[in-house]
Formats: C-alpha cells, structure tokens, sequence
C-alpha cells in the first residue's frame, strides 16, 4: 500500500522549510477544493448575481455567514466517508430503513437532474454570446464533452482536470476589479447582516444557502475520499476503515481551503453586479449569461468576457460532479459497483447514471422549461432538500456505533445543527411566505 498524500505532506513540512509547506499545501488539495469550488456553478453564479442586482451589497453578509457553515458541514460528510470507508448513501443504507434512504436519493437525484439542466443550459448560452453558432450546438457538445471526461479518463487525471477548472473562479475576483465599487460600504453590509422579512428577501436567501451548502456536494465529498483512499492503495472498506490524526488535519486544511475559495468568490460576484447591475437600476437578472450580457456596456468587454468563460468554466467543473454525486448515490444505494477508478465495463449501472442523470438535465432545455428561471430555482430546490439532507449527516456523526471515537467535537454540533437549523427555518419560512402569499 502506497503512501497517503497526508503521510507525505506531513513529511513535507518537516524536512524541506517553507517551500516543503507550499509543497504539501497543494499536494493534499484535492476533494475539499473541488467539491466546495464546483457549488460556484452557472446556478450559483445566477443566484449570487441575481442578489447583486436585486439587494446591492445588503445580503454580502452572507457570504461571511455561510463560510464556516459550509466548511463544517463538508468536514463532517469526508470525516465520515474517511472514517467508516464508506459514502453517505452506504453508510444510510447499512444504520437507517431502507425508505428512509430512496427518499434521500430520491430527493438528490431530482435536484441534481434540474440543476444540471439550468447549468448545461447557461453554459451554451453563454458560449451562444461569446463564439456564435447556435445554443443547441453548444448544448449537445457541452453535454457529450462532459459525460465524455467523467467516463472516459482514470481518476487520477480526471482529478487533475477538476482542479484546473476551479482556476476559472478567479475570473470573477479579477471581474470586480474592473468596476468602480464601494469598497466601504461593501465592508460594512458584509459585516453588519441587514434583514428583511419579505417572500423576494426570503426567496433569495433561501437560493443563496441552497447553492452555497448544497446537497449534491455532501454526497461528492464523501465519495471522493473514499475514491482518494482507494487510489491510496485501500481498495476494500475493511482497508479504508479508520482515520488518523494527520489524514484528519490535512483533509481538513483542503475542505477549508474549498470553502474559503467557494465564498470569496461568491463575495466577488455580489460585489461586481451589485456595483454595475443595481447602481444602474438593473434588478432583475435571472440568470448567469443575462448577468454576463447586462455588464457588457456598463464595465467594458473584458469584465464581460471574464464573466462568461467563467461561466463555461465552472459549469464543466460542476456538471460532472452533479450527476457523479448522483451516481454514487444511486450505486451505493442499489450496491451497484460504483467508482471512478473503474472503467465502463466494470461498472455499467454506476456509469448509467451519470448519462442518465446529465441527458435529463440536458433535455430539460429542449421541452420548454425555461433554463433561466430553472438556474435561479434549482437553488431554492436545493435550499429547500438541503435540511433533510443535514439532519441525517447529523445524526451518522454523533452515532458512535457508527463514527466511534471520531464523532461530531463541540465546535463541529454547534456549527452543524446551526447550519441544519438555519436552513430549516429558512425553508420553513419562505414556504410559510408562499402559504400566505405575500
């Protein structure tokens, strides 16, 4: 068995001084980053530009908020997964009914589909803006390419893959710099939270916890460790089971890395269409590419282009990872043979999924459901499964017959049922609104 990436970066930093931590830095990057780097997709993109538009810099505050929120929550999905060798649906089906278990998937899989959909959807319209030729071609090339990747290269390059693709997050910290802004008054609503008890408010609160802690990645993360530990070298759950105090503190150097990456840049976002969109009387963007098309004659050519290819960018790191979450989930629930160091013939049903899940989502553009409304909703969606989903990861952390001396501490339960209680009460809420209909 090989040496784990948190082994050799431990040795990093002991015997080779700060280039050696650099080193080790960025070797153990890896599932944290991506999984936190693909929830900026072109869903998360319209909702956090639609926030721009319609409240300023008001809801900047949520950004700060939800950092630790989301860190947390994803330490908690790969402290199981690295604890009991086992993704989040195994882990459901092996301790919790059966019932139990199809609802979660169930859930997941609906609002991955739709989620996949509103982004493949949004990165064809935004090629359709930048190279020409029509929206249908880029979506059937779009959809191929990335079902193509994810089934076509080992894991080890289609690890490399993903991390590349988080690079084009930058696009939009470089975006804001091209804008004139308020930097002070962006400091203080992002310190000072401002609430408004109305259904628009609440909706998009509601949208931004839902892309921003979204159920898809909880599974993804889980699974990814696993898949990590198998390339390791620990190929049954007999190897994998347990963890030790350095996987533990560099698996969780890399989820706050992701987390950190993840809410700057939706930081960034708010800040450039808050500054151009809504300076400028323009509330109402519903959508990732009509977010790139309104900056155009407001902050130049480059902080338009930026912000498409960004869009292209994130969306091929995201759509892989919705419909692998899905698989995954869907394998482990049916004991399929799931993972993406196996090739086609070794796991057929696992694979399945993946074109299943990414051709739904594709022909969701094709049979008039609105791709723009179904970006900014498939966050709300997710916003609304996502405490359902936290109440379970919940309870599989502070069950010690299943987590053993590797349960929830104090800090992680005071974060955890937070995040589970806030969002919660956040769905609770808008659907109280729409109840009423205010």
């Amino acid at each position: 068995m090989q040496t784990s990436k948190a082994e050799q970066a431990e040795k990093d930093v002991q015997q080779s001084g700060p280039w050696g931590k650099l080193k080790a830095y960025l070797k153990v990057l890896g599932p944290g980053l991506i999984t936190a780097a693909s929830g900026d997709d072109p869903s998360g993109i319209g909702t956090y530009s639609q926030t721009g538009a319609l409240f300023g810099y008001a809801q900047l505050w949520t950004a700060l908020f939800t950092f630790p929120l989301q860190a947390v929550i994803q330490e908690i999905c790969a402290r199981i997964a690295l604890q009991t060798g086992r993704g989040l649906a195994a882990n459901i089906r092996k301790y919790y009914p059966k019932p139990t278990l199809y609802f979660y998937v169930f859930l997941l899989f609906i609002a991955n589909t739709i989620t996949i959909g509103a982004d493949l959807g949004a990165m064809a319209a935004s090629a359709h803006l930048l190279f020409g030729l029509p929206v249908l071609f880029w979506l059937v090339g779009m959809t191929i390419l990335t079902a193509v990747l994810e089934i076509f290269l080992s894991y080890q390059q289609y690890a490399k893959v993903l991390r590349i693709l988080t690079l084009t997050l930058l696009a939009y910290v470089l975006g804001a710099f091209f804008t004139s802004q308020d930097w002070g008054q962006a400091l203080r609503n992002t310190l000072i939270p401002t609430f408004h008890f109305d259904r628009k408010y609440l909706l998009n609160l509601v949208a931004i916890l839902g892309t921003t802690i979204t159920p898809y990645l909880f599974f993804w993360q889980a699974s990814e460790e696993v898949e990590e530990e198998i390339d390791e070298g620990r190929k049954t759950e007999k190897q994998r089971k347990g963890v030790s105090k350095i996987e533990l503190k560099w698996m969780r150097t890399d989820v706050t890395s992701g987390a950190f990456l993840s809410n700057i840049v939706f930081w960034f976002i708010i800040v450039t269409t808050a500054s151009t969109l809504n300076h400028n009387g323009i509330f109402n963007i519903d959508s990732a590419p009509k977010a790139a098309e309104a900056l155009r004659p407001l902050a130049g050519d480059f902080a338009y282009i930026l912000f498409a290819v960004g869009i292209i960018g994130t969306g091929m790191l995201a759509v892989p990872i919705l419909a692998g979450s899905a698989a995954y989930a869907v394998a482990e629930t049916f004991k399929f043979r799931e993972g993406l160091y196996l090739k086609l013939p070794q796991a057929p049903a696992f694979y399945g999924v993946i074109v299943l899940a990414t051709l739904i989502g594709a022909t969701i553009n094709l049979i008039g459901i609105n791709p723009i409304l179904a970006l900014y909703y498939a966050a709300v969606l997710n916003g609304l499964v996502a405490p359902l989903l936290l109440l379970m990861i919940m309870l599989i952390s502070n069950n010690r017959k299943i987590m053993q001396t590797q349960t929830n501490g104090r800090t992680s339960n005071i974060l955890g049922w937070t995040t589970t209680m806030a969002m919660g009460m956040a769905a609770a809420a808008l659907l109280f609104s729409l109840g009423l209909g205010k």
